[in-house]
């Protein structure tokens, strides 16, 4: 039941993703993706970044070069979608897990309940089957809505911070590292510095050297 319901988000969060024109790209894309996580082989003490296209579009083992990290991010995943793929990130058994995801689920109208609840039942599903394993919440990051190429996503900043204040909550109240990241990432009008990004929600080059400076005491 619960592929199916993703099947279902998959359809409606396609039409959020860079290359709009090619929706069917995104359905192959999106099982790529997890047939390639599925497949690769179970390293000890992995560090696992969690998340959707702002996660998948760095070179993490690039970034912390020797540290056994994997990039688990599918470009416009939602909190279900990781939720349902949680089998291939438990059975690694890994060292730490960051999640970042949510931002899909706020351009959908998804409400700020069903996103904290499956945020639940992710850190669930980790406790039960890694227990050993570090979990770090990251607050979803700003946007800027002085640009237009994801006009779905902007104008929403108040539930960003809305969802961010439910996950420091649910942080505390589950025992796991809230990173409040958000902060990090604003210019002097509350939004997404353009230092940061071209397109008010992706992150450039600079954006992830910065990222992963705030990750570095962590990793």
């Amino acid at each position: 039941m619960v592929k199916v319901i993703v099947l279902f988000f998959s359809t409606l969060f396609m039409g959020v993703l860079a290359q709009e024109s090619k929706p069917n790209f995104h359905n192959y894309f999106y099982d790529q993706r997890r047939s390639f996580f599925e497949a690769m082989p179970i390293e000890k003490n992995e560090i696992i970044m969690l998340g959707n296209s702002i996660t998948n579009c760095a070179n993490w083992d690039e970034l912390f070069p020797n540290k056994h990290i994997k990039n688990r991010g599918i470009s416009g995943d939602i909190t279900l979608g990781v939720l349902d793929r949680m089998d291939e990130i438990v059975k690694r058994k890994p060292k730490k897990i960051f999640i970042l995801i949510g931002i899909n689920d706020i351009s959908l109208n998804i409400d700020k309940s069903i996103i904290l609840t499956n945020y639940q039942g992710i850190i669930s599903k980790i406790k039960k089957d890694s227990p050993k394993t570090t979990i770090y919440i990251q607050s979803i990051l700003p946007t800027n809505d002085e640009f237009d190429t994801f006009k779905k996503h902007q104008g929403k900043m108040n539930v960003i911070k809305e969802v961010n204040i439910g996950l420091e909550k649910l942080a505390n109240d589950t025992n796991v590292i809230f990173l409040n990241i958000f902060p990090e990432f604003l210019d002097n009008e509350g939004k997404l510095s353009k230092q940061f990004t071209n397109d008010g929600l992706h992150l450039l080059g600079e954006g992830y050297l910065h990222w992963a400076s705030l990750l570095k005491k962590y990793i």
